[in-house]
């Protein structure tokens, strides 16, 4: 573990990592985070085939969280902007919960996990937008790294 933060300069101010001296190398990161239901909102969109008035709650979040992995160095200040190579988000019905997992690949200087994480966040977020008529009693939760591979250190839950 790092004794400093990355984004602090030797001043305490915010600063962009410099990863100009770094080679290029294959980067993976994936993460996961869930959206839990009370049962019988789940029950209802179970039956409904995970649609709704406003379409595939499913397909929607999918496309959502692909776009904002795309965006992500908009929308975190200190981000890299990566050329990625692959993105892929999964939902799949749990337990009165959809599970989602975000893969996300590059050949870069510096990791994706940061896309990683926002693909699953913004997916959750469609998720709760498509549902919340339902329910506000609808949580996110458990957003994570599950694992990442290609940088100086990897990592794996």
């Amino acid at each position: 573990m790092s004794e400093q933060l990355s984004h602090i300069n030797e001043h305490g101010e915010a600063a962009m990592v410099d990863v100009s001296h770094k080679d290029k190398t294959a980067r993976v990161a994936v993460a996961s985070g869930k959206v839990v239901f009370p049962k019988a909102v789940f029950s209802m969109l179970k039956e409904n085939h995970f649609s709704n008035k406003k379409g595939s709650i499913i397909q929607t979040a999918v496309i959502a969280g692909i776009q904002a992995v795309k965006k992500t160095a908009d929308l975190i200040p200190l981000c890299h902007q990566l050329a990625l190579s692959k993105i892929k988000i999964d939902i799949e019905p749990g337990k009165d919960l959809l599970a989602i997992r975000c893969t996300v690949k590059c050949n870069e200087r510096t990791g994706v996990e940061m896309e990683a994480l926002t693909g699953v966040s913004v997916s959750a977020l469609t998720i709760y937008d498509m549902c919340k008529a339902l329910s506000h009693d609808i949580k996110i939760s458990d957003i994570q790294l599950e694992e990442k591979t290609g940088g100086k250190n990897d990592f794996s839950r």
